[in-house]
């Protein structure tokens, strides 16, 4: 009898899982809420680090297919005063492949390929058996229920599978964003288009920042970020996007001018306020279920989380196709697969433990009263 996989979230993370799963021949069905692909926008850019979200993908053999669609040109990075004054430009080398990007929705359709996805199969609920061997039963939002050798939440921030394991829930950082952005810039924003270059220009200020990032087909990606209250917006209709935008305008009052057009061109916006699990969570191991990516270990979104949920995804998938499954010729029991995913999560708690912390601190910085502090971290974290 073949084990019986269940991945909980079709973002990269669980889809890595289920691609290196589908490689080595295992059976694995990912269950997501979304009711299609296209039910709602994928996102922006995601770079994908060597030995991290690049090593996942050469685990699901699709390297070469992401090298294709990949852009090393988004590495490029401007900093600027709130005055524009360039602070510092570094553009990549020809042959820099450290972390190039990749447009959200083209990633997902590179690894959903062959996947079996259960579209439109919201989970509420994970309750793992009573003993090791009985597995985990998973509630659906329709009310019918199915028992799973291994249910893996890859289901992100607000995971419904993370409570089967652990009672922690994410807590605000005190930091938000407000997320718009501009279609066709080359064409109709040209003067932009030269600000932000080839990949993204960012401006500091107290407590306070500008970035804009680009992706692919002349579509940019803008993120106003600043330290507030989580209910900051509580005088403003979210859905008024000239309300929105007066608002913030007002917030960047005295920044130059064609920093201020990358909110004023925005047509929508979103609130997006940072959430973050402690650094360092852990849980008592319970057998048939575990986390990766966001729903294991949140943290600030500075270029690291999709990556490690790629490589946890890739590192879960390989663990498992080890396992001899129960059959003929085969004798290993659920014992063996609990095996490997304790395994997996003790080096999972390790790794995401120390870039947890690095983010953490991070974020301080780029969010900061200080301006310089911002300048520093990103002259520590960007190639040289």
């Amino acid at each position: 009898m073949r084990h019986r996989i269940a991945v909980v979230g079709g973002g990269p993370g669980g889809l890595t899982l289920a691609r290196v799963l589908h490689r080595h021949g295992r059976p694995v069905t990912v269950l997501e809420r979304d009711p299609s692909p296209a039910a709602r926008p994928p996102g922006g850019t995601l770079d994908l680090h060597e030995g991290l979200g690049q090593r996942a993908l050469e685990a699901a053999g699709l390297l070469a297919e992401f090298e294709a669609l990949a852009r090393p040109e988004g590495q490029a990075m401007r900093i600027l005063d709130t005055a524009g004054n360039v602070l510092r430009d570094w553009r990549p080398r020809p042959d820099e492949r450290a972390n190039p990007e990749i447009d959200r929705g083209q990633l997902r359709d590179l690894l959903l390929g062959p996947v079996d996805v259960r579209w439109g199969h919201g989970v509420t609920r994970v309750t793992p058996g009573a003993r090791a061997g009985d597995g985990a039963c998973v509630r659906f939002e329709d009310g019918h229920e199915e028992t799973f050798d291994l249910v893996v939440g890859a289901d992100g921030a607000r995971s419904r599978v993370r409570p089967a394991v652990s009672a922690v829930t994410p807590h605000y950082t005190g930091i938000t964003v407000v997320e718009t952005s501009l279609d066709d810039v080359d064409t109709r924003h040209p003067g932009l288009a030269r600000l932000i270059g080839d990949g993204s220009v960012a401006a500091y200020g107290p407590n306070r920042s500008l970035v804009a990032q680009r992706n692919s087909g002349g579509h940019v990606k803008v993120y106003a970020r600043f330290r507030a209250p989580l209910d900051w917006h509580a005088h403003l209709d979210l859905t008024d996007a000239e309300a929105v935008r007066t608002s913030l305008l007002a917030l960047f009052d005295g920044w130059a001018a064609p920093l201020l057009d990358l909110l004023r061109h925005g047509a929508v916006f979103a609130h997006r306020p940072l959430h973050v699990l402690p650094v360092g969570h852990t849980w008592t191991h319970v057998p048939a279920v575990t986390l990766l990516g966001d729903a294991a270990h949140l943290m600030p979104p500075l270029g690291v989380g999709a990556n490690l949920a790629m490589l946890e995804g890739a590192e879960l998938a390989e663990a498992i196709a080890a396992v001899p499954e129960s059959g003929p010729g085969a004798s290993a029991g659920p014992e063996a697969l609990d095996g490997v995913v304790r395994a997996f999560e003790e080096r999972m708690w390790a790794r995401a433990g120390k870039w947890a912390a690095i983010t953490t601190a991070g974020l301080e910085r780029l969010v900061s009263p200080d301006p310089a502090e911002a300048l520093a971290q990103f002259e520590e974290v960007q190639p040289s």
